[in-house]
């Protein structure tokens, strides 16, 4: 079974280079306090900018809950994140569908593309999450170019 992936994009006023810089520097400050997994409050959204590095929440009681990892940092043109999120909000760190976002100069900034792809691997049973994630997904990228024309 095969599921055509989420891609969403979104044309902002900033070179690559800085909207990149904004997209995984400032994370924390665009990410939305709802969108969060974590039994608390929403903190701290962290994007360590390596690959190799984590992609995680902490909460106001300070426990960390992981999203997945960063596959590939390459700056300022891809960024490649493993999301190990399955059904019911929990990470399985045997678990990994891709998240690639792309920044392409484009006539006037940067065009911002994210696709969250390999998602026939959540099967039959996570097929809520994934009607979630294509609304969400939207919304978070008009979430971020929002915050790209305040910055």
């Amino acid at each position: 079974m095969s599921i055509e992936p989420i891609i969403r994009s979104v044309d902002v006023q900033c070179p690559p280079e800085r909207t990149f810089e904004l997209f995984t520097a400032r994370f924390d400050a665009w990410w939305p306090r709802p969108f969060s997994i974590g039994k608390a409050p929403l903190a701290k959204a962290i994007l360590e900018p390596k690959a190799g590095g984590r992609w995680f929440e902490t909460d106001a009681e300070g426990t960390e809950t992981h999203w997945g990892k960063v596959l590939a940092y390459e700056p300022p043109r891809r960024l490649l994140l493993a999301w190990q999120i399955r059904q019911g909000c929990l990470f399985d760190p045997d678990f990994l569908t891709e998240v690639e976002v792309t920044f392409k100069a484009i006539d006037g900034g940067t065009r911002v593309t994210l696709e969250h792809r390999n998602l026939e691997r959540f099967g039959t049973e996570d097929a809520d999450q994934i009607d979630k994630m294509r609304s969400g997904w939207t919304k978070l990228m008009d979430l971020f170019a929002g915050f790209t024309a305040k910055a």
